[in-house]
């Protein structure tokens, strides 16, 4: 493998300085018009190509976000990494991709590896497992800029880029409400995500504008494992008065509790239907997907997670006037019962 060529090989070939070979090739008026054209034709004779790392060490930065999500199988997350990947590679930034897996030990041992590691800035999305941030803001502290996206704990000041999910969960409950719903679950995600609390404020604020009632038999939690949903949903189809529709805190949620209401012998936006959260592009091919499901948008979150740190390193403010970006939700209606 041939090594590649330095400026210092230029420069003793022509017999000149390394920095007026340097000034050479940033077409500098300091060096003279002969020997500039001499070092440049030999630059591109030898395929000669600048040093992105030396570069960025001139500038103080390295190129490189650093980018913490839950999981990259989840849809919604891995469109967040193509929003990110694109911008971030037009700009010369490299992405480095880290999965906690929803595990809090794990997004601590991380975010410490990267207040070791220099990296330009850090986006997360915090695992669900997650209920205390010290990790989170020991980053920001230490003046690496934090964009929050997606799960963004409360009382953390910095950036943050979400779609408003209590508007979303109060449209689709609006929205079940005005097909002639009356008895209308919600199965929400864990307590700790504020993504949760946001579905279920959205949801309680749709039944009280609609005169449903507010019934706590008719809310479940699950941990967003398959097993856990089929519990819960095996649960509300147990009650006395089952619910006619289901407010799922995602696709995947809805998709096992539809599993269920199938072995129960129900017919899917027949006898019970279900509207969620994500659009999963494969919710379009099933024959009896979800009525409808709330867009949220990961790909244009990932390119505002990725301008702001690109805004804020160009201004050079890392604590100051911090950016918080909520993207409006979208109903997509996938069928109609």
């Amino acid at each position: 493998m041939k090594e590649a060529i330095t400026i210092k090989e230029i420069a003793r070939r022509l017999k000149i300085s390394p920095s007026s070979v340097s000034r050479a090739l940033q077409d500098s008026p300091r060096i003279g018009q002969k020997t500039r054209r001499a070092v440049q034709d030999l630059a591109a004779q030898l395929r000669y190509t600048p040093s992105q790392t030396a570069r960025n060490l001139r500038r103080g930065k390295t190129g490189v976000f650093a980018m913490v999500l839950p999981e990259i199988r989840e849809n919604f997350f891995s469109e967040v990494v193509n929003g990110v990947e694109e911008l971030a590679f037009s700009h010369q930034y490299s992405v480095a991709l880290y999965q906690s897996h929803d595990l809090f030990e794990r997004e601590q041992q991380i975010l410490a590896m990267l207040t070791r590691t220099q990296v330009d800035g850090v986006m997360l999305s915090v695992a669900k497992e997650s209920r205390q941030f010290d990790h989170v803001q020991d980053l920001i502290d230490r003046g690496i800029p934090v964009v929050l996206f997606d799960r963004i704990p409360p009382n953390i000041d910095t950036h943050q880029v979400g779609c408003d999910m209590e508007k979303g969960a109060m449209e689709a409950t609006r929205w079940l409400a005005g097909r002639g719903f009356k008895r209308i679950a919600l199965l929400n995600g864990p307590q700790p995500l504020v993504a949760s609390e946001d579905r279920y404020r959205g949801y309680i604020k749709a039944l009280l504008a609609e005169n449903l009632p507010v019934e706590n038999a008719l809310v479940k939690r699950v941990d967003l494992s398959p097993e856990d949903t089929i519990q819960k949903m095996t649960q509300l189809l147990s009650a006395s008065h089952p619910p006619d529709a289901v407010l799922a805190f995602n696709d995947y949620v809805a998709l096992d509790a539809m599993q269920v209401c199938r072995k129960n012998g129900l017919c899917i936006n027949t006898d019970i239907s279900f509207v969620s959260f994500a659009n999963l592009p494969l919710t379009a091919y099933m024959d009896h997907s979800p009525l409808a499901s709330v867009e949220q948008h990961p790909y244009q979150i990932g390119r505002k997670a990725v301008d702001i740190l690109l805004s804020v390193l160009d201004s050079g403010e890392v604590e100051s006037g911090f950016h918080r970006i909520m993207l409006e939700p979208e109903l997509v209606v996938r069928a109609v019962s």
